[in-house]
């Protein structure tokens, strides 16, 4: 691994069952940098985030986080190291208030950070003006905003971000995006998994197009946004 490389995957295959899921795909994130994994439903992108947090195995292949292999380790291990994960679909509880929510984003963490609970309030003001209310009664961006702020709530250095976008009304997927670029210039690393490929290509330096679990593309967002491949499938222009 070359210094600033601070993630690393490597022939990574995952199957259901018989089902090859992610066919020996390899990407890697350097410290600092918002990377997106753009494709299609079904490209493998949710599964890549699963398997990065152990929440699913890789039949083989190699995922190394500051040099440390992530494939034998629990779940929970992961956190620890300095990987979170916002997952797809938001998974909020809805029984427990927002504050709530946000402390147990804090569980691998020997105290609660009120220095940490500070920024998540600083990052999305409306979580702190609804911090007594049911996470079940907010609205689905609000939901996405606490999803993201309970997965900052252990300090990582990398977090996992899959599919912010997804049913959020247009105005709010804006402010989470511009949240999204403040969290990268607090230093921590993002991996984003995202289907709205022209928003996340703005936001991020680098991206990855996985079709049908291959990486199909890869490199930098100007070279992603300019390639008629891309906007063929993603951005809707046709050539």
């Amino acid at each position: 691994m070359s210094n600033d490389v601070l993630f690393e995957i490597k022939d990574l295959e995952v199957s259901y069952g018989s089902i090859a899921a992610i066919k020996g795909i390899s990407l890697e994130v350097h410290k600092g940098e918002i990377v997106t994994i753009l494709g299609a439903n079904g490209a493998g992108k949710t599964t890549t985030m699963r398997t990065i947090s152990q929440l699913l195995k890789a039949k083989a292949g190699s995922i190394k986080f500051k040099g440390v292999e992530l494939t034998k380790l629990p779940a929970h291990k992961i956190v620890k190291l300095g990987i979170s994960h916002s997952p797809e679909g938001r998974r909020v509880f809805g029984i427990l208030t927002v504050e709530e929510n946000l402390m147990l984003g804090a569980f691998s963490q020997s105290k609660m950070d009120r220095e940490t609970l500070g920024w998540v309030y600083e990052l999305f003001p409306r979580l702190q003006e609804r911090r007594k209310q049911l996470a079940g009664t907010l609205s689905g961006g609000e939901q996405q905003m606490l999803a993201i702020g309970r997965a900052l709530m252990s300090n990582p250095e990398m977090v996992l971000l899959d599919e912010p976008s997804l049913g959020i009304a247009p105005i709010l997927v804006k402010a989470i995006f511009k949240q999204i670029k403040e969290i990268a210039k607090k230093g921590v690393t993002v991996l984003l998994v995202e289907q709205n490929a022209k928003a996340a290509l703005k936001l991020a330096d680098r991206g990855y197009v996985l079709d049908v679990g291959k990486i199909a593309l890869s490199g930098t967002s100007e070279e992603l946004l300019a390639s008629e491949k891309v906007q063929e499938a993603y951005l809707g222009k046709k050539h």
